[in-house]
């Protein structure tokens, strides 16, 4: 290698990033090293090492990275219960952080002044990588070229065509995609248009609901302490548990997500997702979730789970706030064990049933049978009391404050039926 600075670049093989590799070494003068993660996409370790190299770079590394994505990030998300705005798994997000410290580790090994990635100034992974990069090593200089070309997707193309850089992405078809173990996202296109409805070939994981199988699947997922262990009574590991569920979903038509989501710069976005495993996985933990935690702590876990996805989305995984919730939630899934039955059908999952030996849920406490009923009847009138106390007291304090509102029945219409003998009859309630 020459005496020129390195760079190390996380390198996709796609237009951005082919792109990159070219202009870094000829607009910046760096020596550029790239950084391929193999976090479950399709293309091949020799292919990406093809594209780099053929388009300029010095050296090109592939990681595979696959079951570090899913046991230190995507599986401590699945614990929290994190979904970005309710509906996103944060695949893309969960991804990020992982390749910011794999590029860090590459610069190190290779004496590199900076590192570089491909995102443009509108989208939330050029703050979640300079963020992470920052947080893992200060030192290092972020580059990102088109953040700093400004070029639009149109005139990449043509960049890539004049310089003969081999890439994908044409006019015709001009989808932006990431894609990991954990999901897939699309952007860009026609899909810019949130009136229109996705067109079936940005999908790629999934069928058409309607055109699925019509009898369906059933399938068991088995959990240990919040992680998915067993699938069918079948022991997997993380990276097959989640390929075969990828499959099964997508084969089903599970797992699409259209989504107008808010960045973190300040826009709305229009954003189509495949993630017929998180989605099926999600499923899953909370159904066994809602048997071996408390009131309590589900209700407090749901704003953790909410905090938890922003500081992802955001870029702030390596932040002290995730670490410190991370215990909470390790703390939350010491009981989190037990079997799950799913129906994926036709678009549809449906949960048919889950048990734990840790379950909280006690038939005899929720069963109506009086001969198996071991519920306290009698306990209720003063257990009524003492909840109800507050408002009495207020009400005979301060007045009650409905007082003012119009009577409702006076327009309502209703029916009174009169019994033998004359008197009204009323429905009497549960």
């Amino acid at each position: 290698m020459s005496g020129r600075p390195r760079c190390v670049l996380a390198f996709s093989g796609g237009l951005d990033t082919t792109v990159a590799v070219h202009w870094l070494t000829h607009q910046r003068g760096f020596e550029v090293i790239t950084l391929s993660a193999d976090l479950g996409e399709t293309r091949s370790a020799e292919e990406l090492q093809y594209r780099a190299l053929r388009a300029g770079a010095v050296a090109a590394h592939v990681v595979d990275a696959k079951e570090v994505l899913l046991t230190d990030f995507v599986f401590p998300s699945l614990q929290a219960g994190a979904m970005y705005q309710g509906v996103y798994p944060l695949a893309t997000a969960l991804g990020r952080p992982l390749i910011a410290r794999l590029l860090v580790e590459v610069a190190r090994e290779t004496g590199a002044s900076a590192v570089a990635h491909g995102c443009t100034a509108k989208g939330n992974d050029q703050v979640r990588f300079d963020v992470a990069v920052g947080a893992l090593a200060p030192a290092l200089q972020v580059v990102a070229p088109v953040r700093e070309w400004s070029l639009g997707r149109t005139e990449e193309i043509a960049y890539a065509a004049e310089h003969g850089l081999e890439v994908k992405a044409t006019r015709e078809s001009p989808y932006s995609v990431d894609a990991n173990l954990w999901g897939r996202s699309v952007e860009t296109g026609v899909l810019e248009d949130p009136w229109q409805a996705p067109p079936e070939d940005a999908f790629e994981w999934t069928v058409e609901p309607a055109a699925a199988p019509s009898e369906g699947v059933i399938i068991e997922i088995h959990f240990e302490q919040g992680v998915p262990t067993r699938l069918d009574g079948q022991g997997v590991s993380p990276v097959e548990l989640v390929g075969r569920l990828n499959d099964l979903g997508g084969a089903h038509g599970i797992g699409r997500i259209d989504h107008v989501e808010d960045r973190l710069v300040g826009i709305k976005s229009r954003e189509v997702y495949e993630a017929p495993a998180a989605v099926i996985l999600d499923t899953a933990h909370r159904a066994v979730e809602s048997l071996t935690l408390s009131r309590d702590v589900l209700r407090f876990k749901r704003q953790v789970a909410d905090e938890w996805a922003q500081l992802t989305y955001d870029g702030l995984w390596y932040s002290a706030l995730r670490q410190s919730l991370y215990a909470f939630v390790r703390s939350t899934q010491q009981f989190v064990s037990g079997e799950v039955r799913l129906q994926l059908r036709q678009g549809a999952l449906t949960l048919l049933g889950r048990s734990s030996p840790a379950s909280l849920y006690s038939r005899e406490l929720a069963t109506y049978e009086r001969a198996q009923d071991r519920f306290r009847h009698q306990s209720a009138e003063g257990f009524l009391n003492i909840f109800g106390l507050p408002l009495r007291t207020q009400a005979a304090v301060q007045g009650n404050l409905w007082e003012e509102t119009k009577p409702l029945l006076p327009s309502m219409p209703r029916g009174i039926a009169e019994g033998p003998g004359g008197e009204p009859e009323h429905a009497q309630s549960d």
